[in-house]
């Protein structure tokens, strides 16, 4: 009779890398649909909200916009389709600008990144990439 011996196995990352992953995966967030149409709704209403919430608008909105090009790029929606490549390169671009503003964003500058967020979540909706919110 004849023994076979199984390879050991070792852990595919080390102890850093995994504390890592358990870093992000607590942070991680579900996509949330209605959240990002009521931050876009907010923004580009007739009437803005008070002066003192434009700040925390702004920093949801590129967070919106971060996720949703994420999931562009997950799907390979950009790839496929070059809309959604150029809404995901603007998006980019409309974050980048943000950050480089003051805190308290002028309403030219919220309005921008909701359009982004708006156009960008069309596209990939169109796409099949997420399924409509309502």
């Amino acid at each position: 009779m004849t023994v076979l011996s199984a390879p050991s196995w070792a852990a595919p990352l080390g102890a850093s890398e995994l504390a890592g992953v358990l870093s992000k995966l607590r942070r991680w967030a579900p996509y949330d649909g209605e959240a990002v149409l009521d931050d876009v709704g907010a923004v580009l209403d007739d009437v803005l909200p008070p002066q003192d919430v434009l700040g925390d608008l702004a920093v949801r909105l590129c967070g919106h916009l971060a996720r949703l090009a994420d999931i562009a790029v997950a799907t390979d929606a950009g790839q496929e389709d070059l809309e959604a490549e150029r809404l995901v390169q603007q998006a980019r671009a409309v974050c980048a600008q943000q950050a480089s503003v003051a805190r308290v964003p002028s309403v030219g500058q919220l309005r921008r990144l909701a359009w982004a967020v708006n156009e960008l979540l069309e596209r990939l909706t169109v796409l099949g990439c997420l399924r409509e919110a309502a």
